[in-house]
């Protein structure tokens, strides 16, 4: 499955005293759904996942899954401290049709966090999820940071297909990439190479309906090459054009897709060769973030650097020291609902309100 682009890590809307927001959250999504981020990202850090209760949890992945257009990628954040509370929760999000399921490292227990704890939790979740698995790295948050050479190991299991990087180590980004050049999948995608995923692709005649019989996952799986190199080499396509569903689709060569999470380091880290990024910051700004990935890809470096810039103070004010307050307060200001944090965060300050509005002036979407 190609992970490509921009993703919003989309917050969890509250009430005043704290009770989720369904219709906000509904409205959120409905909108980021016309922006130009790839996908959606559900029940991750900003969505203050820890904070929710099962129950909580899964009515969350319900209601985004339903209101989201179908053209996005849908990755629900399923990582709990135990692999089997993990497995269930992933299981679950599966039967609402989401594509993929990002799994934080568990970190309670970081003595015991030993290389083989972590290769026996992650290999026996990709074993049995009935969805490709992303590792989510994010070690500010856990204070345990999964090393490059642990990713690199892990890379060979089939159904665990990338990894967010949230530390901001544009090295340990490289690191990966090149220790994981070997793995060679293929991926199913559009004729204009965008992601294509099995809900996606429904029968001809079932895609407005929720019964709707889905393409099964070996139809858009590929196989990883045994053979090794040292440097990445370059991605190949295919130009045969395949119909699946209805749906024109082309076959692309993709590795272990490495995704970022530092806005401030998002330009440095495409560079590097990441495939994309799942940022805080593109909820308040989607498109500023998108048009970092976007002038990028034309190979319009110097833009993708001025834009990066833009950003640069703003996203690392905003994302990484006032945090999810922060974000809420600025998609506030961007036309989203952003609202009040859950305890024990508590709200911003005047002051504080006041130094994000300034640095979002110049930032709308």
């Amino acid at each position: 499955m190609l992970l490509s682009g921009i993703f919003s890590p989309i917050s969890t809307p509250f009430y005043p005293e704290s009770a989720v927001y369904y219709k906000k959250l509904e409205a959120n999504v409905e909108r980021y759904s016309r922006t130009p981020i790839a996908g959606i990202v559900v029940q991750g850090s900003t969505g203050e996942a820890i904070f929710l209760s099962d129950e909580e949890r899964r009515q969350v992945l319900k209601v985004a899954m339903d209101s989201a257009a179908n053209h996005k990628v849908m990755i629900a954040g399923t990582g709990i401290e135990s692999a089997i509370e993990t497995l269930r929760l992933t299981e679950y999000a599966a039967t609402l049709g989401y594509d993929i399921a990002m799994v934080r490292t568990p970190h309670y227990y970081k003595n015991q966090m030993k290389p083989e704890n972590i290769l026996a939790f992650y290999r026996t979740v990709a074993d049995q999820s009935p969805i490709p698995v992303i590792i989510y790295n994010f070690p500010q948050a856990t204070g345990y940071d999964i090393s490059a050479e642990l990713v690199i190991e892990l890379a060979d299991h089939p159904n665990l297909i990338g990894i967010k990087e949230s530390s901001g180590n544009v090295e340990k980004v490289k690191k990966m990439v090149i220790g994981t050049a070997h793995v060679k999948r293929t991926a199913t995608v559009t004729e204009t190479f965008e992601a294509v995923t099995p809900r996606m692709l429904r029968t001809p005649g079932s895609a407005n309906s929720q019964s709707g019989e889905l393409i099964p996952v070996g139809a858009l799986a590929g196989s990883a090459d045994a053979g090794r190199t040292s440097t990445p080499k370059p991605q190949h396509s295919s130009s045969a054009v395949n119909v699946i569903g209805g749906t024109k689709t082309r076959q692309k060569e993709v590795g272990f897709q490495v995704l970022v999470g530092a806005a401030h380091q998002l330009a440095p880290s495409l560079d590097a060769g990441a495939t994309g990024a799942i940022l805080a910051f593109a909820c308040p700004a989607p498109t500023a973030c998108y048009e970092i990935y976007a002038a990028w890809k034309e190979g319009d470096f110097a833009l993708a650097k001025q834009k990066q810039e833009r950003i640069a103070k703003p996203s690392q004010r905003v994302v990484g020291e006032l945090g999810v307050q922060g974000v809420k307060y600025s998609m506030d200001l961007n036309g989203y609902f952003g609202g009040f944090p859950r305890l024990p965060f508590l709200p911003l300050t005047a002051e504080q309100k006041h130094e994000i509005e300034t640095l979002m002036a110049d930032i709308r979407n």
